[in-house]
């Protein structure tokens, strides 16, 4: 004879446990939705507005004066200030909250998205703690791995990424808060995180535009320290919000709760929210080396090319709504050479056969062409990082993209100028099988007309944008001087 002994069941699902803890637990297992469902957005305010004098009068602030009516602690403050109880509630068999009556799911609710977001806050503080931040950027070769000439000329390039580094951050803020919640769905408090950071980095960024680089190497150690003292800032943010202040002009804490994005956030994966700021600042990085060199994309033609007008490297090359895009480089001679390669030729950027490996894994070939083509297709040959920060923000607020899951592929990370040659299969140029070409020395396209999309002016633009003004080689062999 065999006795079993079955156990209750005890899990938060469970019908004892609902009925042990009250009526709060009829609300346990929220989904982000279901913030919206209940209109949280709406009775938020009310309750903001009604209880106006209990917010100033709690030296805590907001959160002191929610924590009182909902759970009755008035000294439950969530401030970012070494303890680690302050922001720790218990619903379950709460007097206080379970007697809410028709307020219970409201007041639960709110509880669990102001805990959660303070979860967040200390989560990005600790992300942005961790030691390989730009650890690519703070070695003496990588400089001079994207860049032919010696380390010392290129270093005035890299300040251009100390102004696009607000965005990042801001990214990489939005991003985190996004980990369990499909873009979009959240768009107003997922803006809200990126402006705040901006906001708390800008004067970082500041604070280190007049540094001297003594070799390329002082970027990743002036880039990790940017991104370490940005941390503070997120510790300032969640003592703000909480306090129900607003914070950087981005609103106070309901433009954060808005539309129930931390009312089931599980948390950072820290990892992930590293890899993608790190991907996203090389990527920068390398874009400020090769914008100073004759690095371009050409391409338009349909995939697999046999359209006449030339070819192009395929292991430097990307097929994207059925057309091919190449990256290049023209490669100017130096020393002694052939006579017949004193104009240079078309090769691979330097260092591009260093990417998608090693320190730099988390950016590719394809990252530098998709990124340049959304960079083009926004602002053509005037992207900047005035642009790069409005529509990361624009993204996250409208919804129609995740700049951080995107990483270095995301508009503007590259900003390599584009050439849509496409419209040359049809049209008429001289020369034009030899527009696209191989790379090697032998290799030498010939650019005998308005190039770039049949127009004159978007031609000279791109030239100019690729550092090919007044530079002979790719009309050389024209029978008419181009109009370029």
């Amino acid at each position: 004879m065999s006795f079993f002994v079955t156990r209750p069941d005890l899990s938060p699902a469970s019908s004892l446990h609902r009925r042990a803890c009250g009526p709060v637990a009829e609300f346990y297992g929220q989904k982000g939705s279901d913030w919206d469902n209940n209109g949280l957005d709406g009775w938020l305010d009310v309750w903001w507005s009604s209880h106006a004098s209990d917010i100033a009068a709690n030296s805590r602030g907001f959160a002191g004066a929610f924590g009182e009516w909902a759970i009755g602690n008035p000294d439950w403050s969530c401030r970012d200030d070494g303890s680690t109880d302050d922001c720790d509630f218990n619903a379950c068999n709460n007097v206080v909250l379970n007697a809410k009556g028709n307020e219970t799911r409201q007041a639960y609710y709110t509880m669990e998205s102001i805990n959660r977001l303070h979860t967040y806050f200390t989560g990005l503080s600790q992300a942005f703690q961790t030691a390989s931040i730009a650890t690519a950027l703070s070695k003496d070769s990588w400089a001079t791995t994207f860049y032919k000439d010696k380390d010392v000329k290129s270093v005035t390039a890299l300040k251009e990424v100390l102004n696009a580094a607000t965005a990042v951050v801001g990214v990489t803020a939005a991003f985190a808060g996004l980990a369990s919640a499909g873009v979009g769905a959240a768009a107003g408090a997922a803006s809200a995180l990126f402006a705040g950071a901006v906001g708390a980095a800008i004067p970082l960024i500041g604070n280190h535009q007049d540094d001297t680089f003594q070799k390329s190497a002082d970027l990743g150690g002036i880039l990790g320290q940017i991104v370490l003292e940005a941390m503070k800032g997120f510790i300032s943010a969640n003592n703000v919000l909480m306090h129900g202040d607003s914070f950087e002009d981005t609103g106070d804490i309901r433009a954060y709760l808005k539309d129930g994005l931390f009312l089931d956030f599980g948390g950072i994966d820290k990892v992930q929210v590293i890899n993608k700021m790190n991907a996203m600042l090389v990527g920068n990085a390398v874009n400020a080396l090769y914008r100073t060199q004759k690095v371009f994309i050409m391409g338009g033609g349909a995939c697999g090319d046999n359209q006449g007008i030339g070819g192009g490297p395929q292991d430097r090359a990307i097929c994207r709504d059925d057309k091919t895009w190449y990256l290049y480089w023209w490669e100017e001679p130096g020393g002694i050479i052939l006579k017949k390669h004193r104009y240079g030729w078309t090769s691979a950027p330097l260092g591009s056969d260093k990417l998608g490996q090693g320190d730099f894994a988390g950016v590719t070939v394809a990252d530098i062409i998709n990124s340049s083509l959304d960079a083009y297709t926004a602002a053509k040959y005037s992207y900047s990082a005035d642009t790069a920060a409005a529509r990361a923000q624009d993204a996250l607020k409208s919804g129609w993209g995740n700049p951080g899951a995107a990483g270095a592929s995301w508009e503007g990370v590259f900003t390599i100028p584009v050439c849509d040659v496409g419209w040359a299969v049809t049209g008429d140029i001289a020369d034009k099988q030899y527009i696209l070409q191989p790379l090697g020395k032998d290799y030498r396209p010939h650019w005998c007309g308005p190039l770039c999309s049949g127009d004159v002016q978007t031609t000279q633009d791109f030239i100019g944008a690729a550092n090919m003004a007044n530079f002979q080689s790719p009309r050389f062999a024209c029978d008419e001087d181009p109009p370029y």
